[in-house]
C-alpha cells in the first residue's frame, strides 16, 4: 500500500514539473515575440522620415530661397528631403510630380498648389496610401490636406497693400494689378481684400485691370508695358507675385514714367537697385527661407503625431498662429532704402 502511495505522489511531482516546463516555454515564446515587436517599432521610429516639398514652380528666386530653408530644417531635424517640381506653374505638372512621389512611398508631401481643386484627387490618393499631405504658400480646398502653412493672414495683407498704395496716391487715381495666375488661391485672396478695402474706404481710386503673368518675368514685363501704353491716366501698378514687381520697375524705368508708382511684393535682392535709385519707395514680403523651414518642421511634427497649436514657438521661426488647420507664419517685412541692405534673399 505504501508503495502505491509513493508511486502516486511521484507521478504528481513529475506531472507538475512538466506543466512548469510548458509554462516556462510559453512565457519564453511570448517574451521573444514582444521583443521582436519592440525591435520592429524601434526600427520604424529610428528610420528617417522622407518629406517631399512641391513648389508652384522651380527656377524661381522665391522658391529657391524656400528650398534653402527647407534643406536647413531637414538637416537639423534628421529627415530626408525631396524638393521637386516643374519649371512651369501648371497643376497638370504637379499631378505628375505627386504621383511619382506616391510611388516612392514618401512619408509626407507638402505642395504649394497651382489650383485649389484640380489637385484634390491625387492628394486624396496620397492620403489613402497613408501619406501625410499639407499645403504651403498656396492652398487647396481643405478636403485635400491635413494642414495649410500660410505666410501671412490674407485679409491683413490685402488691406495693408491697399492702404499703403492709397497713402502714396493721396487716395485717388487709377491702378492695375499684375498677379501670377488667376487660379492661385493665395493671390486671389489678397486681391479680394484689396478690392474690399478700396470699395469701402477709397472711392476715388479705381482698379482698371488685373493681368496674369503666369509666374514669368518676361510676361510681367510685357504686361507692364501694355498697361503703361494703354492706360494714360494710370497712377500705379501693384505686383502681387514676387517676379512681377522687378519687371514692372524695368518697364517704368525704360518708359521714363516716373509719375507711375509701383508697390507690392518682391524679393529684396531683385528690387535693391530700384529702391536705392528711388524708382520704388518700398516693397513688402516675408522670409521664404523661414517658410521652407517651417513647412518641413511642421511636416515632421505631424508625422510624430504633434499638431501645431496657437502661439507655439518654433525654433528659428518664432511664434506661429493657428486657427483650425491653418498656420500663419508671421508678419510681413517692409523693405525700404533704410533697411533693404540688411537682407539677402
Amino acid at each position: 500500500m505504501r508503495l502505491v502511495i509513493y508511486l502516486f505522489v511521484l507521478i504528481l511531482i513529475v506531472s507538475g514539473c512538466d506543466k512548469d516546463n510548458s509554462l516556462h516555454e510559453i512565457v519564453y515564446v511570448n517574451e521573444h515575440k514582444e521583443s521582436r515587436i519592440k525591435q520592429i517599432r524601434h526600427d520604424v521610429q529610428t528610420k528617417p522620415y522622407t518629406i517631399a516639398l512641391v513648389p508652384r514652380l522651380t527656377g524661381d528666386s522665391y522658391y529657391d530661397a524656400a528650398e534653402e530653408g527647407a534643406k536647413e530644417a531637414a538637416e537639423k531635424l534628421g529627415v530626408n528631403l525631396i524638393f521637386r517640381g516643374s519649371p512651369v506653374a501648371d497643376y497638370n505638372e504637379q499631378i505628375k510630380v505627386i504621383k511619382n512621389l506616391i510611388t516612392k512611398k514618401v512619408d509626407a508631401i507638402a505642395v504649394a498648389a497651382n489650383d485649389p481643386f484640380k489637385l484634390l484627387p491625387v492628394l486624396n490618393e496620397a492620403r489613402e496610401q497613408g501619406i501625410k499631405v499639407i499645403t504651403w504658400d498656396s492652398d487647396t480646398d481643405p478636403t485635400g490636406r491635413d494642414l495649410f502653412v500660410n505666410t501671412v493672414d490674407p485679409q491683413t495683407l490685402g488691406i495693408h497693400l491697399m492702404d499703403d498704395l492709397a497713402a502714396r496716391l493721396n487716395e485717388k487715381g487709377e491702378f492695375a494689378i499684375i498677379t501670377n495666375n488667376l487660379s492661385t488661391a493665395n493671390t486671389n485672396e489678397w486681391i479680394k481684400w484689396m478690392k474690399i478695402q478700396q470699395t469701402e474706404y477709397y472711392p476715388d481710386m479705381k482698379l482698371v485691370r488685373i493681368m496674369p503673368s503666369n509666374d514669368s518675368y518676361e510676361n510681367a514685363y510685357q504686361d507692364a508695358k501694355y498697361l503703361l501704353e494703354n492706360y494714360p491716366d494710370l497712377s500705379a501698378i501693384v505686383g502681387v507675385s514676387p517676379e512681377a514687381l522687378p519687371a514692372v520697375a524695368q518697364a517704368i524705368t525704360e518708359a521714363r514714367k516716373s509719375d507711375v508708382d509701383l508697390s507690392g511684393l518682391a524679393l529684396p535682392n531683385l528690387m535693391r537697385n530700384y529702391i536705392n535709385d528711388g524708382v520704388a519707395q518700398n516693397i513688402i514680403l516675408w522670409s521664404p527661407q523661414k517658410l521652407g523651414y517651417l513647412t518641413v518642421t511642421l511636416a515632421k511634427n505631424l508625422l510624430d503625431g504633434q499638431f501645431p497649436v496657437d502661439q507655439q514657438d518654433i525654433p528659428d521661426v518664432g511664434n506661429i498662429r493657428v486657427k483650425d488647420n491653418v498656420v500663419i507664419m508671421g508678419e510681413t517685412i517692409m523693405f525700404t532704402k533704410e533697411n533693404i541692405d540688411q537682407y539677402d534673399f
